[in-house]
This record gives C-alpha cells, sequence and structure tokens, in this order.
C-alpha cells in the first residue's frame, strides 16, 4: 500500500519536555523505531508537526534582534530540514543501506483572500508585554492577543490549495524512496498579488493534518494515518463515560464534538480523506501505526464500514 503517516507535534518535542537536540532526536528515534518494520511492504510518506520547533527557533531569533523576528514562511522552511535530517538519519540506521529517503522543503499554496486571514488564531513566537506587544502591531502590522497574563502575536491558518513539489514527490516514490515533506503542513506561500507568477512567502501557520490529508489525495494513498498521543479517538474524552471509537464512518464521526484545538483537525481531516478519496484513515498512537495498518488498533475511518464499532 500507499501510506502517509504524519506525525503529531509532540512526536519530536512532547510537552514538558527540554527544547534541546538530545531530547528531539531521542524521540526521532523512537518515531523511526515504529515507522521502519512498514517499509518492506510498503510506500511510506511522513509528514510531521512543527509547532514547538518553529516557537524555538523564533525564541533564539528573538534573542539576536526582538524586533526583527524571522518570518514564519523562512522558520517554516528551516524546521522542516532539522526534523526531516532526523527523522531521514534515524530510519536509515534501521532499515537497509540501499533503502532511498529524502527529505523535500515543500512549499504549499493559499489564497490570499481565505477568510483565516480575517480572523488570526493561532499563537506563534514569544510572549510579550502589552506596551511592547502594541509597539509591534504598530510597527510590523502584527495582532497579539492575550495568553495568560502575557501577549502573544497571532497568525493565520489559511487552508492549503496546492502543494508545489507533488511531482518530485511522485518521482521518488516510483524509486521506491521513503519521502519526508510537508512539516508543519508545509511553507505557506502564495502568488503576489497581481502576478500570476511571482511566489511569496506567507505570515501563516497551516494545518498540518488538513496539509497531510491534500497530499494524501493527490499521491492516491491507500491510507492516510495519524500518529497523536492517544490510542484512538474516544468520546467524553477524561470523563467516567469515555469510550474510545474503532471502526467508524465519516457519517458516524460527524454526530460526535471533538475539540477544535486538538482531536477536532485530524478527524476533520480522516473524514476528508475517507470521503473525497473513497479509502481509509486511521488516528492513534506512534507506537501503534503498524497494527493501525492492519486495522487493528486505533480509530479507523472509512465509507466501507457498515457500522460504528467500539475497542474493548
Amino acid at each position: 500500500m500507499r501510506v502517509v503517516i504524519a506525525l503529531g507535534g509532540n512526536a519530536l518535542l512532547r510537552r514538558g519536555e527540554a527544547m534541546t537536540a538530545d531530547v528531539q532526536r531521542q524521540n526521532a528515534r523512537v518515531a523511526a523505531e515504529a515507522i521502519a518494520p512498514l517499509a518492506a511492504d510498503h510506500q511510506l510518506i511522513i509528514t510531521h508537526g512543527n509547532g514547538p520547533q518553529v516557537g524555538l527557533l523564533a525564541l533564539q531569533g528573538a534573542a539576536y534582534k526582538p524586533d526583527e523576528a524571522y518570518p514564519l514562511d523562512v522558520l517554516g522552511a528551516e524546521t522542516e530540514g532539522m526534523i526531516g535530517y532526523m527523522l531521514e538519519q534515524e530510519l536509515g540506521n534501521l532499515l537497509p543501506f540501499e533503502q532511498p529517503l529524502a527529505t523535500l522543503l515543500t512549499m504549499v499554496e493559499v489564497d490570499g483572500s481565505d477568510p483565516g486571514f480575517q480572523n488570526p488564531t493561532k499563537f506563534v513566537g514569544p510572549v510579550y508585554d502589552k506596551a511592547d506587544a502594541d509597539r509591534l502591531g504598530t510597527e510590523k502590522g502584527w495582532v497579539f492577543k492575550q495568553d495568560g497574563e502575557k501577549w502573544r502575536r497571532v497568525v493565520a491558518s489559511p487552508l492549503p490549495k496546492r502543494i508545489f513539489e507533488i511531482r518530485p514527490v511522485r518521482w521518488l516514490l516510483e524509486q521506491r524512496t521513503i519521502v519526508i515533506c510537508a512539516g508543519g503542513g508545509g511553507i505557506p506561500t502564495m502568488y503576489e498579488t497581481g502576478s500570476d507568477r511571482k511566489l511569496i512567502g506567507v505570515e501563516a501557520v497551516i494545518d498540518k493534518d488538513l496539509c497531510s490529508e491534500l497530499l494524501a489525495r493527490e499521491l492516491d494513498a491507500d491510507l492516510l494515518i495519524m500518529a497523536t498521543d492517544a490510542r484512538a479517538v474516544c468520546t467524553d474524552w477524561g470523563k467516567p463515560s469515555q469510550k474510545a471509537i474503532h471502526k467508524a464512518r465519516p457519517e458516524d464521526m460527524k454526530q460526535f464534538s471533538f475539540p477544535a484545538g486538538s482531536m477536532g483537525p485530524k478527524v476533520d481531516a480522516a473524514c476528508h480523506f475517507a470521503e473525497g478519496a473513497g479509502k481509509a484513515s486511521a488516528i492513534g498512537a506512534l507506537a501503534d501505526i503498524a497494527a493501525m495498518v492492519r486495522g487493528e488498533c486505533g480509530t479507523i475511518i472509512s465509507s466501507r464500514f457498515s457500522e460504528l464499532t467500539w475497542h474493548a
């Protein structure tokens, strides 16, 4: 099968962990150990989150010149290279020497008139006092919202329209290459107003699950896996009535409500892929990736199922 595996943002840097290279390296090794057993039998495309890494790079930039932060498209490109390097190397240490691997910087087009630009909600970068936030807002046109007792920049999260490097990804897959791409939802870009040829970077963050779903559809993937820190999608999360969904149709999932900041986008992307591509999606724990491919673990979403089933 052709399988797209989307690693959650905590795959390389979990909540509360130190943002060190050693910690990220160890987590990359854990991810590689879960993915490597699939390489012999399946074509693999790996995407990943980058939220913690973008925040780290923003802080590093602020230490140099706090008022001259690098733009988000550049930070996104840097994290694609850094995370891809670690994943590629750790996979290479586990797989046969002749197995080719490649990390591809991936530009993704967004629409400058996307409604997301009118209501930026995604927190990025360091926190500021109110006075500094007001000054930067005036100088740079940035939007700030309160985050706890401090103020923090918010940016748009527009929908992905097109993945520019989709043809090179296909070429690499034809050569049986494991491809790491579209990290952090891809590098947000759009055509400059009044031009149909000049691409420019965009101060935005694309949802990585939605971008992974678009990638899976355009590659005609057989399965989209979204690896997270939960064993399955659950109803009534954290309550005594919590139940884990095993197999469901997209219409079954729409009767439930899931948090917008965590499981919601994954469920939306999984349902969209199942409906649009007619293939299966899976959401579950990183350690269960191989079992999700077999349909044994996680939450599997497909239009081909006849009814909703639950994990025992």
